[in-house]
């Protein structure tokens, strides 16, 4: 794996290099360039148009030396920390593998980078929202401008909700920094993560009172009113679990998703009075991932990828996949961990699935047919006590149609998808109410698609239905970037954090609880005075 070149500045950074260009002014017979293109640009529509697109770059933006968060930055920056992956023979940067093995540091490159893009598209969302309602185009059409600015809001809280939960108390910018005198204009004090989730709340319910239930070619993809609502019952979750524990918030969350749940499923499908979309799961699970079925019933918001188009496709595919394989482009940069459970010296997440649960044979592959020579390559472990043990591989970015030459893939990462709220609203509904009939309904909707029995109503506990929701979640979310977010938050039955037991469990030793949040990057501390003195327990 190549270190990652840096083409951008940290947020905060790039503020820093405005003022020492800014102290130059007095040299300048003119304003800087940049200045005059900023105030050039937001004339017309199209030009609020491109803005916007510009804010969603950040979600999937790559190429051959560039990883952003739903580009194989989250998996090579935050899933290797937690219990399911491990970086592969491929994967050889030492800043990924240190983060695997939770030795990580403040200087950690990858920590910088999810910190850097974050607040990159926060910068890019601020200018829209500062600039947009301000162009004086009389072809404007002010619904679009409209839709436009809450699409901007959505994006921002999505941003920064990953944000928040990965490093706690953030900098909260909410308005467009453009002038300044000196660095300390820009400095910005960490704000406490109570009043980032307050205006990510604000962002997200502003979005669904104006964005739309859904678009036509060429803006599918964009954010809707269901996906405001379905992140926005992920926040409520996620703040009524661990660490902020405002279980208040549980209500929130189940009334929230019903917003998105169809009646079908117990919930209402309408949102003041107007409908949110037609959600539902694919009856195939496959179907979740493949590229001929994208955007589709089951996905609410996605990370969009083409594959082999000037760069935007999804780079994440050849790195699960085997090495020398004639025809299939492959790095074998990420795997599964393997660990002592029992008698298995080489146990791993591909064998929590119970048999019969379509889910395994869709989330891994353990053979490749090599479209070259019809050959069958595979991994076998050397394990005596599984007869014909084999590596599992991840198969969820799979692209049947882009294989060699091209390095990409067109399958999307979805970010938020039906078969989630679901899983929401049957957790919180459970905290809230108890195993309740519609917390197993919700619960027994996503078992029965996986192709198990559906647990009968009045069998389980409280804690035990939290278990089996848990459960699910690990097992329906593999290789999706929500493991470590669910690793940091959930709780056991006397309401303590379980993330180090879990860590524990798959033999990450040296898992402590202040391992749940990332320190704040060293080189934003460098130069941001306020935040100095201000690291996160256990990296100062």
């Amino acid at each position: 794996m190549k270190p990652f070149i840096l083409k951008i500045f940290t947020f905060l950074s790039a503020l820093t290099l405005f003022v020492v260009l800014s102290s130059c002014s007095d040299f300048l017979e003119e304003d800087p360039k940049s200045n005059i293109i900023e105030d050039d640009f937001y004339k017309k529509q199209k030009d609020a148009v491109n803005a916007v697109t510009a804010v969603y770059q950040l979600l999937n933006s790559g190429g051959s030396t560039v990883q952003t968060p739903y580009n194989t930055l989250f998996n090579t920056g935050m899933n290797f920390a937690g219990d399911d992956e491990d970086p592969g023979p491929g994967a050889t940067n030492a800043d990924v593998r240190s983060l695997s093995v939770l030795g990580h540091s403040a200087s950690n490159l990858r920590i910088f980078e999810i910190w850097q893009q974050h607040y990159a598209a926060i910068r890019k969302a601020n200018i829209v929202l500062d600039r947009v309602p301000r162009i004086v185009d009389a072809d404007f059409d002010e619904a679009l401008r409209a839709r436009l600015l809450a699409e901007t809001k959505f994006l921002r809280a999505l941003y920064y909700f990953n944000l928040v939960r990965l490093y706690g108390d953030v900098p909260l910018v909410t308005a467009y920094q453009k002038d300044g005198i000196t660095a300390a204009d820009f400095a910005i004090a960490r704000t406490p993560s109570t009043e980032v989730y307050a205006q990510i709340e604000k962002d997200l319910q502003e979005a669904a009172d104006v964005l739309p239930i859904s678009y036509t070619s060429p803006n599918v993809g964009r954010a809707t009113r269901g996906a405001a609502l379905a992140l926005l019952a992920k926040v409520y979750l996620t703040k009524a679990s661990l660490p902020l524990n405002i279980a208040g918030h549980y209500a929130d969350a189940v009334q929230t998703a019903e917003y998105v749940l169809s009646a079908a499923d117990g919930g209402t499908g309408t949102y003041q009075g107007e409908a949110t979309a037609t959600y539902n799961l694919f009856t195939n699970y496959a179907q979740v991932f493949l590229p001929a079925f994208k955007n589709g019933v089951e996905h609410i918001f996605s990370a969009q990828f083409k594959s082999n188009s000037q760069e935007q496709g999804n780079n994440q595919n050849p790195r699960s996949i085997l090495t020398n394989i004639p025809g299939l482009v492959g790095s074998y940069a990420d795997m599964v961990r393997f660990y002592k459970k029992g008698d298995d010296n080489f146990f791993s997440i591909y064998k929590l699935y119970t048999p019969g649960d379509k889910r395994r044979d869709v989330t891994f592959v353990r053979k490749y047919k090599s479209p070259q020579t019809g050959a069958i390559y595979s991994l076998p472990i050397a394990n005596p006590n599984v007869a014909n043990d084999s590596t599992p591989f991840f198969n969820k970015t799979w692209d049947p149609g882009s294989l060699a030459p091209t390095n990409q893939s067109a399958a999307n990462v979805a970010i938020i998808r039906y078969s989630d709220v679901l899983l929401i609203h049957a957790e919180a509904e459970n905290e809230l109410n108890g195993p309740t009939a519609k917390a197993y309904k919700s619960l027994n909707r996503v078992r029965v698609r996986a192709g198990l029995d559906p647990l009968v109503e009045g069998s389980l506990t409280k804690d035990e239905f939290r278990e089996a929701v848990y459960l699910d979640r690990r097992l329906e979310f593999v290789f999706e970037y929500q493991r470590w977010f669910d690793l940091i938050r959930q709780k056991d039955a006397a309401g303590q954090s379980t993330f180090v037991t879990n860590l524990h469990a798959v033999q990450k030793t040296n898992a402590a609880d202040y391992h749940r949040l990332f320190p704040i990057p060293q080189a934003e501390v460098d130069i941001n005075y306020l935040i100095q003195g201000h690291q996160n327990p256990g990296f100062e």
